[in-house]
């Protein structure tokens, strides 16, 4: 089993990565990497016989290695030497490791090997062969990381000691160093007629009770489930793969596990609130019997769920370096689906544009683009005002008119999540907590505006102070918010909802936060810095990085929108990523939209991975010139298409698909509208396109003809104080929206990135 010891403790020196690297990236990462760009970077691809051997790294990138060993292919020339010999020398920094190497039993003319030992920094891996050789050169990073997230957090408090294994299994223990790391176990169960697993002991008879399964491929095997579980990148990380211990070799990369149907799922976690300062005792789940079943290996940590981390670039970091491990491991995927809903969704989207080739299909459901939407910010100051700071009457239903919600609870609920504050009692909507820590954070950590000012501040722009930046006034992170010129209710007023009274006043009274998520009631003026470095570093997910040449299927898991309960999980935002990928690309082909999802999750769920992995097969058997992108576009299923889940005529559990164009509309609009109907959000009423993609708006004076109804001299006199510098003109981009500066951006300090991609 030979688990991978945890190595190293010190951050490597940053290594700048030019644009010649960029397909080396590209192909290092992704289940169906271009082998002629790998070999771009060895020094013998170009002017060198083709007898010479070609060295590829096949677990990562080259100039993203970490923990010391790497998973080489080497490629070897038809020649051997007047003896008819054939023998292949590979020296790491000069040291010989050829006996690591053995023969692919998938590729002629191919030997794979684990080459240990690496240093942090440089190395050269060395294959020589009847007389001549190739090289290729790596970069070593510390398994405890940072690898391209920029300096670690601090404060950062382990959790191992209350991670369990598995169901009923045994704790992971207590760490070992302050990077929270532990030894690597492996565990095998197996999957019992009474649905659980449970722990299987390879060296005694076969349980009663055991179960098989069938494959995706036709494979018929035990179910048995080798799980790996260790420390990553300060991360706890978890990865599952069919495997009989007793009837099968040890597993290696040449000696795949006869249950794997060469494909790995990526499931990450939801949530935000909460998600700072700790490792997380959760991962986003890798024993799924529906999956687990049909064969596919999973891999997941607790750095990959938001509710522990929420910081795409660090989940991003983390799904390479267990990426890697799984790999060097069991062996090299074919392709990597990303997998889950909400928060998941947010990584899933971030991941594939900013970090493209980690994931080369996404199935994100419940989901969100990004966590700097303004949608919950406006929903909190909208019920502050209504509760607390409104100058005339206005009815619940009133108020959600002018937010765009179906209803006032959806208000309610956006509300409640906004964890990017700091208020106390005196200054918080009713019932409603502060942002949250986990109990595992000690209060003597947690930030105080007076007792404790630069203690931990638990929100989204300071847990990803690296993106945004860090104001060098205050020392907390730069924010990308702002409401200035926002006009709240226009469209309620102009369809004759509202009154202008009521208009007027919410205007007024809306007000803004402060640097702590504390009411103001002035509007909240955006760090322009801070927005810049949004757009740049991807925070804002414009989908013009690697998402515009990423299959993607979108499901909505929950039919929540006239819930009257509310719910945060809301039509608006599955439309916002699509909008934007039009805006970004000029169509959204390459998406795939579902509704009706809730009606049976299970089933919907599986035939979403069925339809992508056939889309990523017929990808892969697409060996032409063509651009990615146009390869994902003309290889989608025939059977895949926008629609919706209706229930069949024995119900909920076998439910048709209804063949249709998703749009975002009410009752009525479609007929998949009129079983899943959707509604808008407050800067949707208040103007803003579709996209959702401006942060700060352009301002303009006001103009009457903007609006239907008649203003008297008194109240236009009124709104221009509102609005004393002029209204949003949604016409234009936002200030200081700009494109995405580069994919694979590497981050050296707050605010500062190297461009991977030129």
């Amino acid at each position: 089993m030979n688990p991978k010891p945890n190595r190293g403790k010190s951050a490597a020196a940053f290594t700048l990565v030019t644009a010649t690297a960029a397909a080396v990236v590209l192909a290092g990462c992704s289940g169906g990497g271009d082998t002629a760009s790998v070999a771009s970077r060895v020094e013998n691809a170009k002017g060198t016989p083709a007898s010479a051997p070609v060295v590829r790294l096949v677990s990562s990138t080259p100039e993203y290695v970490t923990g010391g060993d790497a998973l080489i292919d080497v490629t070897l020339p038809k020649v051997s030497d007047a003896n008819g010999r054939r023998t292949l020398v590979v020296e790491v920094n000069g040291e010989d490791q050829s006996a690591a190497f053995k023969p692919d039993p998938m590729n002629e003319g191919h030997m794979i090997g684990l080459v240990t030992g690496l240093k942090e920094g440089g190395n050269t891996i060395m294959a020589r062969w009847v007389g001549t050789s190739g090289k290729l050169h790596l970069t070593n990073y510390p398994v405890t990381g940072p690898v391209f997230s920029g300096p670690h957090q601090k404060p950062y408090f382990c959790q191992t000691d209350t991670f369990r294994i598995y169901p009923g299994g045994p704790l992971l223990g207590t760490a070992t160093d302050e990077n929270c790391s532990v030894p690597t176990q492996v565990h095998y169960l197996y999957r019992a007629l009474d649905n659980t697993y449970k722990p299987y002991d390879g060296k005694a008879a076969a349980p009663a009770d055991m179960t098989t399964t069938t494959t995706k491929d036709g494979a018929t095997v035990p179910y048995i489930v080798r799980l790996e579980t260790g420390t990553i990148n300060r991360a706890i990380y978890q990865t599952a793969i069919l495997h009989d211990p007793k009837s099968e070799s040890a597993i290696h990369p040449t000696a795949a596990p006869k249950g794997w149907n060469k494909r790995l799922v990526y499931p990450f976690g939801g949530g935000c609130g909460g998600g700072w300062y700790r490792q997380g005792n959760t991962t986003g789940g890798v024993l799924n019997h529906d999956i687990l079943s049909q064969g596919y290996g999973l891999a997941s940590a607790s750095l990959n769920v938001f509710g522990t981390n929420c910081n795409d670039v660090l989940s991003a970091e983390t799904v390479m370096m267990v990426k890697e491990r799984f790999i060097e491991t069991v062996g090299r995927p074919n392709y990597t689906i990303g997998w889950s809903c909400s928060g998941a969704a947010m990584q899933q989207y971030m991941i594939g544009n900013n970090y493209p080739g980690l994931l080369d299909g996404i199935i994100p459901s419940c989901s969100f683009p990004d966590p700097s939407n303004p949608a919950s910010t406006d929903a909190r100051l909208l019920y502050n005002y209504f509760n607390f700071n409104k100058g005339t009457a206005w009815t619940q239903a009133e108020l959600a008119s002018a937010s765009g919600y179906w209803g006032y609870n959806h208000v309610n609920n956006q509300n409640s999540v906004w964890a990017n504050r700091f208020d106390t009692i005196a200054n918080r909507p009713n019932g409603y907590t502060s942002a949250v820590f986990n109990a595992v954070v000690p209060q003597e950590a947690r930030f105080d505006p007076v007792t404790n000012p630069m203690g931990a501040r638990p929100t989204h722009w300071d847990h990803g102070v690296n993106m945004f930046g860090r104001d060098p006034d205050t020392g907390y992170a730069r924010r990308a918010m702002d409401n200035v010129g926002v006009q709240y209710g226009l469209g309620a007023l102009n369809e004759g909802k509202i009154t202008k009274e009521q208009f007027l006043d919410l205007n007024d009274k809306i007000g803004g936060y402060d640097i702590n998520g504390t009411f103001t009631p002035q509007r909240t003026q955006g760090d322009p810095v801070g927005i810049a470095n949004a757009y740049e570093t991807g925070r804002i997910m414009l989908g013009n990085g690697g998402l515009a040449s990423m299959p993607i299927i979108d499901w909505d898991q929950l039919d929540t929108e006239e819930l009257a309960t509310g719910d945060l999980h809301l039509k608006f935002f599955h439309y916002m990523t699509r909008e934007r990928l039009i805006k970004s690309n000029g169509n959204a082909d390459n998406m795939v939209m579902w509704n009706g999802g809730s009606i049976n999750t299970a089933f919907v769920g599986m035939q979403a991975l069925d339809r992508m992995d056939e889309w990523l097969a017929n990808i892969a058997k697409d060996t032409s010139d063509a651009p990615r992108r146009d390869k994902v576009i003309r290889n989608k299923p025939a059977n895949l298409s926008d629609g919706c889940w209706a229930p069949g005529a024995t119900g909920p559990a076998a439910p048709v698909f209804i063949k249709e164009r998703q749009f975002l509309g009410t009752r009525g609009s479609s007929t998949c509208n009129t079983l899943y109907p959707g509604y808008s959000y407050p800067r949707g009423v208040a103007g803003e396109p579709a996209a959702s993609d401006i942060v700060k708006c352009q301002l303009r004076p006001i103009d009457p003809a903007d609006y239907k109804v008649t203003f008297t001299a008194q109240e236009l006199a009124r709104l221009n104080e509102v609005f004393p510098e002029g209204v949003c003109d949604y016409t234009k981009p936002g200030v200081g929206q700009r494109p995405l500066a580069g994919t694979w951006l590497h981050y050296t300090e707050p605010g500062k990135f190297v461009k991977i991609v030129q």
